[in-house]
C-alpha cells in the first residue's frame, strides 16, 4: 500500500519531492518505495532524468488505474462513514448502569437530539469497536483501555441499603449489631478487583464485631443484587449513585451513614475513528453534561 501511495503521488506530481511533501516522508523514502514496487512488478514505472522524472509507457497505463482505485477506496470509506453516522447510535453498558442511571435520563438525550435513534446493548463484555456495530461503551473499571478514546465520567461510594420493611421486621435494624439477624447480600466484584469494598471492609471501618460476613446471597451481576435489595431479600452495599433515587422514592432506605469509596470508576469508551462521528460526539457531550453533578470540580477541569 505504501508503495502504491508513493507511486500514485509521484506520478500525479511528476516529482518525488512533491510526493514526499504530500505524504510527509522524505524523497528518498518515496524513491525506495517506488523501487520496491518496480521490483515487484518487474517493470520500470519512471524514467529518472537529470532534474525530473517521467512516466514510462507502463507507468502511464498503471497510474490512472491506481488513481481510480484510490478514489474508489476513499469513496467507499466515506460511504461507510456516512452510513455509521446516519444509523442508530449503539451504546453498550452493564445492565445495572443502563437500568438505574441511563434509561431514566435517556429521554433528555432524545429530546436534545430527536434525529438520533438509540440502540442499547446490555453487556460488560470486551467490545471490538473496529469490527462490531457498537459506537460507544460505558465501562466500569480503572480507565486503562489501550488504543481507545477514554473519558472519565464519575466515581461513587458504596452505602448499606435495604427495603423499608426490613427496618422493623424481627429484631429490627436499628443498631449495626442488628445486621447479625439479617441476610447480607454480596456482589462478586472481587473477581474484577480483589480490593473491591465488601461487607467485611465496611464492618471493619465501623468497628463492628461478631457479624459473620461469609454467609448470605452472592450475585455476579449488580442489577440482580439491586433487585434483591428492593425485594427485601436482605441488606446490600450498593453504589450511592444508583441507590439514592430509590431512597428518595422510598423504595430503599439507608440504615447507616457510613460509606466506602470505590477505586474503580465509570468511563465512556470508543475507538478514535468512531469518536469523530457526529452522533458519538453528541452523546459524549450530553453524558458529560448530564453526569457533571457527580464529578469533583478538579475532575471537570
Amino acid at each position: 500500500m505504501k508503495s502504491l501511495q508513493a507511486f500514485e503521488a509521484a506520478g500525479r506530481h511528476l516529482s518525488f519531492t512533491e510526493a514526499a511533501r504530500e505524504l510527509s516522508v522524505t524523497p528518498g523514502a518515496i524513491s525506495q518505495q517506488i523501487r520496491m514496487l518496480e521490483d515487484f512488478l518487474e517493470t520500470m514505472l519512471f524514467r529518472r532524468l537529470n532534474r525530473s522524472i517521467a512516466l514510462t509507457a507502463d507507468g502511464q497505463i498503471f497510474l490512472p488505474l491506481i488513481s481510480n482505485g484510490f478514489e474508489q477506496f476513499n469513496e467507499a470509506v466515506s460511504m461507510l462513514g456516512q452510513k455509521r453516522s446516519e444509523g442508530p447510535l449503539t451504546i453498550t453498558s452493564a445492565p445495572s448502569f443502563v437500568s438505574k442511571w441511563l434509561i431514566p435520563r435517556l429521554a433528555k438525550f432524545k429530546a436534545a437530539h430527536p434525529g438520533i435513534d438509540v440502540r442499547i446493548d446490555t453487556s460488560d463484555r470486551l467490545v471490538d469497536f473496529k469490527h462490531e456495530d457498537i459506537d460507544v461503551g460505558i465501562r466500569f473499571g480503572n480507565g486503562v483501555y489501550p488504543e481507545l478514546d477514554t473519558v472519565f465520567l464519575f466515581s461513587f461510594d458504596l452505602i448499606p441499603v435495604c427495603a423499608p420493611q426490613l427496618m422493623h421486621q424481627g429484631n429490627g435494624l436499628y443498631e449495626i449489631s442488628d445486621l447479625k439477624h439479617h441476610t447480607l447480600l454480596h456482589s462478586n466484584y472481587d473477581e474484577l478487583d480483589p480490593g473491591f469494598p465488601d461487607w467485611a471492609m465496611w464492618l471493619k471501618v465501623v468497628g463492628a464485631d461478631g457479624i459473620d460476613t461469609d454467609h448470605g446471597i452472592y450475585f455476579n451481576q449488580s442489577d440482580l443484587l439491586f433487585q434483591a435489595a428492593l425485594d427485601g431479600q436482605g441488606v446490600a452495599l450498593l453504589a450511592n449513585v444508583m441507590a439514592e433515587p430509590e431512597i428518595s422514592a422510598g423504595r430503599l432506605v439507608q440504615p447507616f451513614a457510613t460509606r466506602l469509596p470505590v477505586k474503580l470508576n465509570y468511563h465512556l469508551v470508543t475507538s478514535p475513528a468512531k469518536s469523530r462521528i457526529a452522533k458519538v460526539a453528541a452523546f459524549r457531550a450530553w453524558i458529560l453534561d448530564e453526569s457533571a453533578y457527580l464529578r469533583d470540580p478538579s475532575d471537570q477541569a
